[in-house]
């Protein structure tokens, strides 16, 4: 099999693995202690494969540490999370966390790596042959829009932030994981360059048939992302469901996050 093929066979694999798991990613009960302050209280709710489920909610609400419970940065005080049918508590962490992309504001780049070598990490780390690891970072820059000829040997500093924000994307999607975590992604960025990776997020989804759970405060960027939106409340998840059913709902914090959007806004939907 010539590097081409072995390199779209990994993909097809990733694929294949992604339709078998339904659900993705399960939160049953979960709750999560810091000290005395409990920021999670009986969390319930389920990832489907090939769905982009968006936590919503304000500063503190909680999204980001649920968001932690996925890849066992942080464990349930009580409940469960499971990936893939397993509790995060029976993985490997390192196993586990090498099956999901990880996507952070400013991207969280390697500064001494070049781009090449920040995309490639975990593939590398998985011990792909060198010549997969450069036709995968060659195709996935192709994507992104960063020509490989002009970008392959920059360092981060040498990029604008869209353009970092971009690698991080790359990077996450590398070694083809089933799942993407994307925590405030686009947060940091110039208006219009948030919308150019808000749209490129949606294709490269579509394209390549990603699960995500992405968290944001931005409640118009996640009635464009989300295929379907939960709402965190100090701790609590205290709406789940479609786009049309959250515009509809009468729930106090949705109506709240209503108040951010113009009528224009809300037809688009």
């Amino acid at each position: 099999m010539g590097h081409g093929s072995a390199v779209r066979a990994r993909i097809l694999e990733g694929h294949v693995n992604d339709r078998h798991v339904s659900p993705l990613v399960s939160f049953r009960g979960v709750s999560a202690r810091v000290g005395q302050k409990e920021i999670l209280h009986n969390l319930s709710f389920d990832v489907e494969a090939g769905e982009t489920l968006v936590l919503l909610g304000r500063s503190g609400s909680g999204k980001t540490t649920a968001l932690k419970m996925v890849n066992g940065l942080l464990l349930p005080s009580a409940g469960e999370v499971s990936i893939e049918g397993v509790r995060t508590t029976a993985w490997d962490l390192i196993r586990l966390r090498r099956r999901i992309g990880y996507v952070i504001q400013e991207a969280g780049l390697f500064p001494h790596f070049t781009v090449a070598a920040n995309v490639g990490l975990i593939p590398r780390l998985e011990g792909w042959p060198s010549h997969e690891i450069d036709t995968r970072v060659q195709d996935l820059l192709t994507q992104i829009g960063l020509p490989p000829a002009q970008f392959t040997t920059r360092y981060p500093r040498e990029l604008s932030g869209g353009q970092r924000q971009r690698v991080g994307v790359a990077r996450a999607l590398a070694a083809n994981p089933p799942l993407l975590l994307l925590d405030e992604p686009f947060g940091a960025l110039d208006p219009v360059t948030r919308v150019e990776l808000q749209q490129q997020f949606l294709d490269l989804r579509d394209k390549l048939g990603k699960t995500a759970l992405l968290v944001t405060h931005d409640v118009r960027e996640a009635l464009l992302l989300g295929t379907r939106l939960g709402v965190l409340h100090h701790g609590r998840l205290v709406f789940l469901g479609g786009r049309t059913e959250f515009l509809q709902a009468d729930e106090p914090e949705v109506r709240a996050f209503h108040t951010c959007l113009s009528d224009s806004w809300k037809d688009r939907m």
